[in-house]
């Protein structure tokens, strides 16, 4: 028997078996295909970009490693990207920082970058079936240092907000370009060592840097915050912090994005995302892997992954909720980085939507709390490795480990010669 006669057998026994529990399966995998996930362009080149400034990372965050092959130019990058999204099934979306324009050489300052810095990439994202969403940048700049928005001196602080203010232009015209709300993340690194004299200063004037930013409004782009717990070198006080941005984006009806490394360890995001859905039109999640601070592994099917898809399943938010991916490995093969962290979102999407949740809610209700626990238990060994074996088939990507040899043949013939 071939392996796909295997695959194919085993998908209809489990058909079979969760049509048994109430769920049907083909439907799960019809809504896996409709999920699109943003790809981060960062994780190919160690969060370098192109703006031929030079100068090592800065703004609280961290590369470790150096595993050889780092895509070094926009072409280089744009392959890489391509044969990571080859591997992975159904269509997503890519996630660009503003360090990453089309600069053609040329050095442009970032209160300077226009749209028209990036219509290859909206040229080559429109070729290749993708879409684009967007961040500003106020890391690893010569005017970044430990404030950008929040910062008292006008002329950095006026800086940083022009250099947001024309990002949002560009997502404006990203989104105009493919037809397709452009998400634009606002994140900046702003914050301090020591605890600062006055909190509440510097968050007044983000504050106010904000309100400066979000005065135009734009159609065919939306604006989401990103809050952080700390940075490197800034341990003891974050501006931007969670609660700050979560009363920001229920007063102005922004989208406030979770980071899952930007918390702490022991907490859970997966529950404030019905908190969120109350009071926020939408959320934009950045799926990331802290290990003891916010290091930005590479994404793992890991039980607060789990999590955090089955509370968007229940909430029925797949409509409220964009996933995007943000970490940044450097001491393995980078192609493999994005495929093991984007088939493991997958996966947890996939069985989340694989979870027998009428039943659940109906024992529930009917204070039913010992079979609840059970079916949620029995539902951790039903085959639903068989259901996203059949998924990846009928998406023409490599099933189970077999997407190993092909990254290991993309390396041999392409960044290992780089």
């Amino acid at each position: 028997m071939t392996k796909e006669n295997i695959i194919r057998q085993a998908y209809e026994a489990a058909v079979e078996r969760y049509a048994a529990v109430g769920v049907d399966a083909r439907e799960a995998m019809d809504k896996l295909q409709k999920i699109s996930l943003s790809m981060h362009c960062w994780q190919a080149d160690d969060v370098s970009g192109f703006e031929n400034q030079g100068g090592s990372l800065t703004g609280g965050i961290q590369v470790t490693g150096n595993y050889p092959g780092r895509a070094r130019t926009i072409d280089e990058v744009r392959a890489d990207v391509l044969k990571a999204a080859s591997l992975i099934a159904g269509k997503h979306r890519l996630n660009l920082h503003e360090i990453y324009g089309d600069f053609q050489g040329r050095k442009v300052d970032r209160d300077e970058v226009e749209p028209a810095h990036f219509e290859s990439w909206m040229q080559w994202a429109k070729e290749n079936g993708m879409k684009l969403d967007f961040n500003s940048t106020s890391f690893s700049h010569p005017k970044s240092g430990d404030l950008t928005l929040a910062n008292p001196d006008d002329a950095i602080r006026n800086f940083w907000i022009e250099h947001t203010k024309r990002c949002r232009w560009i997502s404006e015209e990203m989104g105009k370009y493919q037809d397709d709300p452009c998400i634009m993340n606002l994140w900046i690194h702003d914050g301090s060592k020591e605890v600062p004299a006055s909190r509440l200063k510097y968050r007044q004037i983000l504050e106010q840097s904000l309100d400066e930013i979000f005065a135009t409004e734009y159609k065919n782009m939306k604006d989401c915050i990103e809050a952080k717990l700390f940075g490197i070198g800034l341990e003891s006080y974050t501006v931007g912090s969670y609660d700050f941005y979560l009363g920001y984006g229920a007063k102005k009806n922004k989208i406030v994005t979770l980071d899952t490394g930007h918390f702490h360890l022991t907490e859970s995001i997966a529950d404030k995302v019905s908190a969120l859905l109350l009071f926020t039109p939408e959320i934009m999640l950045h799926v990331s892997r802290p290990i003891r601070w916010d290091s930005d592994h590479v994404v793992i099917l890991s039980d607060d992954l789990l999590d955090l898809a089955r509370e968007i399943i229940r909430c029925k938010a797949l409509d409220r909720v964009h996933i995007g991916l943000d970490y940044f490995d450097a001491t393995i093969n980078r192609i493999g980085a994005y495929v093991i962290g984007c088939r493991a979102t997958q996966k947890a999407f996939m069985q989340a939507l694989l979870e027998p949740s009428a039943t659940l809610q109906q024992y529930e209700a009917e204070g039913k709390y010992f079979q609840r626990l059970a079916l949620q238990e029995e539902m951790k060994s039903l085959p639903w490795t068989a259901v996203w074996d059949m998924f990846c088939l009928q998406n023409d990507v490599p099933v189970g480990e077999d997407y190993i040899a092909e990254i290991e043949k993309y390396e041999a013939e392409v960044t290992s010669k780089r």
